[in-house]
C-alpha cells in the first residue's frame, strides 16, 4: 500500500527551479494527502508566472512517476507573508533576521496591539482560552467542537491554535488548504463556519517547533496583528498544556479573556489542571467552568463504563469555585473520509456527542452574554 512517508521521500528530490533548493525544505509543498488511487498536494508558489508553475508541476510529476498510474492532483496557491519570510530566512538568513525582528517587535509590542480592534476591550469579541494541566486530555478536541457548535448556533467564531509546540487543530478539523493573502492581510482558513489560524500552516508537514518563549510570543502577536479576522463574536484559543510562556503571553495580551479548563475524570489529571486554573485566577481571568472529557464509555447496551474513574471534573470545579459545564464521553466521529464534511475530530451536531457540545455551547453563550 502506498504510504505518505514514501511519497514525501520521493518529493524530497523536487527542487525550486530558481534557487535549486528542495521545495520540502523550503516548506513549499503542503497538504500532502495519499489515498488508494490518488495523491493530492499543494505547492506554495513563490513565483506567480505560469512558466514557474509548469516547471514545478513537471518536476513533481516526474518525481512521482514511479507510483503511476495513481491520479496526481497538484494545486498552486500564493504564499502568505509569514511563508515568504520563512523562505527569505532560509535562503538569506543574514539579510532577513534583523529587519524582521525589528518589524515583529514594532507590530508585536503590547502597546501597539492595544490599538488593534480585535483585541480591544471595546471590540465586542469574547475571548475564551481553553487550557489544561497536562497533555492528552482532549483539550484541542473540546476547542474545535465547541467552536463548531458555536458557529452552528449562528455565532461568528475564530480559533487560534496557540498550542504552538503541539499544533493539531488543522488536522483535527480536516483542513487541507493553507491561508491566503489579500491586500497584504493573511486570510484565515474557514471550516465548519470557523475561521482558523495555526502554526501548523507554516511548518513543513509534522516537523517540530524548536523555539524559545520570546519567538512564540511574537508569532502569537502576528496572529492578532497580521490576520484579517473580520467580525467575530467569539475567539477561542487552544493553549498549550501547563503554565508556560505561551499561556502567560495570552493572559498578558488579553486581560479580558476567560478560561475553560479541560480534564479527564482521573484525580491526577484534575490535580494538575488546578495549576492552570490557579494561573488564570492569579492573573485575574475568570474561569467559565470545567469540561470533563473522556468522562465515561457508553457500551452498546447503554451502560456507562467509567474507564478513567469518576469525579475529577467535579472536584476540579469545586476547588476553583466554578461549575462543571459538560461531561463528554469517549468516542470518535462516525463520519467517513468520503463524506464532504469529513474531519477526524469534529462531531456531527446530530450525533449524541455533537448534542453534548451544542449544550456546552449554549451554556457558554448563557454565561458570557447574560
Amino acid at each position: 500500500m502506498l504510504s505518505r512517508e514514501y511519497v514525501l521521500e520521493l518529493l524530497s528530490k523536487v527542487k525550486d527551479p530558481e534557487y535549486d533548493f528542495p521545495l520540502l525544505d523550503m516548506q513549499l509543498i503542503r497538504d500532502v494527502m495519499v489515498k488508494e488511487t490518488r495523491i493530492s498536494l499543494t505547492v506554495v508558489s513563490i513565483e506567480l508566472g505560469q512558466e514557474y508553475k509548469d516547471t514545478v508541476e513537471q518536476a513533481v510529476r516526474q518525481a512521482l512517476q514511479i507510483v503511476q498510474p495513481i491520479d496526481i492532483h497538484i494545486r498552486f496557491r500564493e504564499p502568505s507573508d509569514l511563508e515568504m519570510e520563512a523562505v527569505r530566512r532560509l535562503l538569506s538568513p543574514e539579510e532577513a533576521s534583523s529587519p524582521t525582528d525589528k518589524e515583529i517587535e514594532e507590530k508585536g509590542h503590547a502597546a501597539g496591539l492595544e490599538n488593534l480592534s480585535i483585541i480591544s476591550e471595546n471590540s465586542g469579541v469574547r475571548f475564551i482560552a481553553v487550557a489544561s494541566g497536562k497533555g492528552g486530555v482532549g483539550k484541542s478536541t473540546v476547542t474545535v467542537n465547541l467552536a463548531a457548535a458555536l458557529a452552528q448556533l449562528g455565532k461568528k467564531v475564530g480559533v487560534i491554535d496557540a498550542d504552538i509546540y503541539g499544533f493539531s487543530v488543522p488536522d483535527m478539523m480536516g483542513i487541507e488548504e493553507g491561508p491566503t493573502v489579500e491586500e497584504g492581510r493573511i486570510q484565515p482558513v474557514e471550516r465548519f463556519g470557523v475561521k482558523v489560524m495555526s502554526m501548523g500552516f507554516f511548518i513543513r508537514e509534522n516537523n517540530p517547533v524548536i523555539w524559545r518563549g520570546p519567538m512564540l510570543g511574537k508569532m502569537l502577536r502576528q496572529f492578532f496583528a497580521d490576520v484579517d479576522w473580520g467580525e467575530l463574536d467569539y475567539m477561542l484559543l487552544d493553549l498549550p498544556p501547563g503554565t508556560g510562556d505561551v499561556a502567560l503571553d495570552v493572559h498578558q495580551m488579553l486581560p479580558q479573556s476567560k478560561e475553560i479548563l479541560v480534564t479527564t475524570p482521573h484525580a491526577t489529571a484534575a490535580y494538575v489542571a488546578a495549576r492552570a486554573g490557579a494561573m488564570a485566577l492569579q492573573t485575574n481571568h475568570e474561569i467559565l467552568g470545567v469540561v470533563e472529557n473522556m468522562a465515561y464509555y457508553q457500551t452498546r447496551d447503554g451502560q456507562k463504563d467509567y474507564v478513567f474513574g469518576r469525579g475529577g471534573g467535579g472536584m476540579l470545579a469545586e476547588n476553583l469555585h466554578t461549575e462543571l459545564l459538560a461531561q463528554i464521553p469517549l468516542g470518535a466521529p462516525d463520519n467517513l473520509p468520503t463524506d464532504p464534511d469529513f474531519s477526524p475530530s469534529v462531531y456531527n451536531n446530530e450525533s449524541e456527542i455533537g448534542q453534548l457540545y451544542e449544550d456546552l455551547a449554549n451554556r457558554v453563550i448563557q454565561k458570557y452574554e447574560q
